[in-house]
């Protein structure tokens, strides 16, 4: 059960992201960028700022959410160089 919540929690950080970096995407979009993100920010930027990673039976709180947003930002804006670059 607790990855269902996780894949919706992801799904919400991954539409907040790419509605802050005005990037349309499609739902499945979204949750692999929140998936992703929230990868990112549990590896590199959870130890910068001392909040615990999200993990399965682990903490599910505003700031995990918060830096996994910031990760899924990241990734969003990762996308978007890769694209212009290709072009």
């Amino acid at each position: 059960m607790n990855i269902i919540i996780y894949l919706i929690a992801a799904a919400a950080v991954g539409w907040v992201a790419s509605e802050l970096m005005k990037d349309r995407a499609s739902l499945l979009i979204n949750i692999v960028v929140g998936v992703v993100g929230a990868f990112l920010a549990g590896y590199l930027i959870s130890p910068l700022v001392g909040v615990p990673p999200i993990s399965v039976g682990g903490s599910f709180s505003i700031p995990t959410l918060l830096v996994s947003l910031v990760g899924a930002v990241i990734v969003i804006w990762i996308v978007h160089l890769l694209r212009r670059r290709l072009r």
